[in-house]
């Protein structure tokens, strides 16, 4: 996996914004960290990099938030095993054009496709984040 060390939240999303680059359609990233680590704000650089204009919020109680069938943000925080996925029909965005971030995706992993690719953000600072991507 690559690294990069962000210092801020608007490093972050810049770096998120280069990162959406590299993605296309239907492609699922499982976007790990713990909690404050910066998921919800690296998903609003992904957004950015796709020139969506929408307010990015955490899906956390919504469990997905859909932003014009483009980009999936799912929380899976909640959900105790892959069928819960499968039983709400999240498992059906999977297969859609847009592309899936999934957090707390350990949660879901016995639905989750093969191939999807991995981004972990750690916080080791205040301000300071190592994200690990593929």
């Amino acid at each position: 996996m690559a690294e990069f060390i962000s210092h801020s939240a608007d490093e972050t999303v810049s770096f998120a914004a280069e990162y959406a680059k590299t993605l296309k359609g239907g492609d699922i990233v499982l976007l790990k960290g713990d909690l404050g680590a910066g998921k919800t704000v690296f998903c609003k650089g992904l957004a950015l990099g796709l020139g969506l204009e929408d307010e990015i919020l955490s899906p956390t109680y919504a469990y997905m938030n859909d932003y014009s069938g483009r980009l999936y943000h799912f929380d899976c925080y909640r959900l105790s095993c892959g069928e819960q996925a499968e039983g709400l029909g999240l498992t059906d965005y999977f297969y859609m054009d847009g592309i899936c971030v999934i957090e707390w995706a350990e949660n879901i992993a016995s639905v989750l496709p093969s191939g999807c690719r991995h981004v972990e953000i750690a916080k080791t600072g205040d301000t300071v984040r190592r994200i690990s991507y593929e």
